[in-house]
């Protein structure tokens, strides 16, 4: 793991992170070694444009992953039950959408006025039932058969099968936050693919300096451009890495490091300062405090998300808050009644970016978490884990949007029509991105076969 550390901003939108500490910028499994000044020089030359020449379009598909640690209660968000008792339905009201016959909780306004731009998937039935992020980022258990060197990450696939857009920009990149709940942090890695199509996590909870974190002393955010510095940085990161004899396992990444230390661009993705203010207000202002064992509700993420696909990243995830609400310690309604609306915001300018900018059909979003909540309300007004159902959230990619898939039965607890899998899901995702998840294949460790989703799990026929 490779840290580059930035100062605290001093204006109220600053880099990514926007933690109440020092904001820092960790690029895993990158080497720096055995580089020249020329060499550095030259990889700036490849991923940087000529002076003059204009600002290329997207040029690629890409999938932002937006998951909600904890399981979000379905029925108090995107599958209200308006009919159902008291009991069950809740404290919010229903309301109608701009798309004739779908209904959305009274805590998503901006997102019904415009239901006609998303695809709500009421019905997916195989919710693992762990406080997890492993199956929002692989689309399948963590408990089941696992080829030798593990299951990748939806990134994973999607670097090993379309590569960089450009050298500063590493195909799959995170915006995952430590957590204190460990599971909630993990983006996943590459899997049998291998560590070089691991996310890049941008994030973390705090620096720290240990013998799997290597800091680039002297380097920090803001001084990317200084050559002299960076080229003695990288001469005293050497020297080190030589002495602990990490040399060997890094040299793999060089080239890929250089093409991102070496420019801009990638920290002018994440520098929110550089966008437009009034489209930065527009996904509302959120806090940078971590909720609890959560990640922080940091709703400018989906803002990064968006200059990060732009700048040429092919798949983003995210973390974004804490959804697990059981009791006294986080009553649903009152937590429902203060998150929901600012995910309702941030979704919706999201999706209005990406239509206004004409993104729409070449970025695809999910939004999703590990499992539902329980029909019934418990003891403490709240409802407990129910992996029975749970709902997802499609947008962009080209897809037949304004439109509900499935549906479950008339108290939420299980799916009564078209019942989907998180591997269906993601084949639709890996369809909106270009990729055949039916046909390609890759040989795991031991040789064998292995395609990004199991056979028989097809792209959802009514979006794509």
């Amino acid at each position: 793991m490779l840290t580059i550390f930035g100062r605290q901003p001093s204006t109220s939108h600053g880099f990514c992170d926007g933690v109440s500490r020092r904001d820092f910028l960790t690029i895993g499994g990158m080497a720096l070694g055995g580089v020249s000044l020329s060499g550095l020089l030259r990889a700036e030359s490849v991923a940087t444009p000529a002076a003059g020449s204009s600002k290329p379009g997207l040029g690629h598909k890409a999938i932002i992953n937006i998951y909600l640690p904890g399981g979000p209660p379905h029925l108090d968000m995107w599958d209200p039950k308006p009919q159902a008792p008291l009991e069950i339905r809740g404290e919010f009201q229903a309301i109608q959408t701009n798309v004739p016959g779908i209904e959305v909780s009274e805590m998503f306004p901006r997102m019904a006025q415009m239901m006609d731009k998303f695809v709500l998937v009421r019905s997916l039935s195989d919710s693992d039932g762990a406080h997890d992020a492993y199956q929002c980022m692989t689309g399948r258990r963590k408990g089941g058969r696992q080829p030798p060197g593990g299951w990748p990450q939806g990134g994973a696939w999607v670097s090993k099968m379309q590569g960089q857009v450009n050298p500063a920009i590493p195909a799959n990149v995170a915006l995952m936050y430590q957590t204190g709940n460990r599971t909630w942090g993990e983006a996943g890695d590459g899997g049998f693919l291998g560590v070089a199509h691991s996310p890049f996590n941008l994030l973390g909870r705090e620096a720290r300096s240990t013998s799997d974190n290597m800091v680039l002393h002297g380097i920090t955010l803001e001084k990317l451009r200084d050559r002299t510095a960076l080229m003695q940085s990288l001469d005293r990161f050497q020297r080190t890495a030589d002495h602990r004899g990490q040399m060997d396992s890094m040299d793999v990444y060089t080239q890929q490091a250089m093409g991102i230390l070496t420019t801009a661009r990638l920290v002018d993705a994440l520098d929110l300062s550089k966008e437009n203010p009034a489209v930065v207000a527009r996904y509302g202002k959120s806090s940078t405090q971590f909720q609890r064992d959560g990640a922080p509700p940091m709703i400018e993420n989906f803002c990064i998300a968006r200059r990060l696909v732009e700048a040429g990243a092919r798949f983003v995830s995210l973390n974004y808050s804490r959804w697990d609400w059981h009791g006294s310690d986080g009553m649903n309604y009152p937590k429902c009644r203060e998150e929901c609306p600012l995910l309702d915001q941030g979704l919706a300018a999201l999706v209005t970016d990406l239509h206004e900018r004409g993104l729409d059909r070449d970025v695809s979003v999910v939004v999703w978490g590990e499992f539902g909540r329980t029909p019934k309300i418990n003891g403490s007004n709240s409802r407990d884990h129910w992996p029975q159902a749970n709902t997802a959230v499609l947008a962009g990619g080209g897809m037949r949007t304004g439109q509900a898939v499935g549906e479950t039965n008339r108290y939420g607890e299980v799916p009564m029509l078209r019942p989907v899998k998180f591997q269906e899901v993601f084949a639709t995702l890996y369809k909106c991105a270009g990729i055949d998840a039916q046909n390609l294949r890759v040989f795991d460790q031991s040789g064998v076969p292995q395609y990004l989703v199991d056979p028989g799990n097809e792209p959802l026929h009514e979006v794509t």
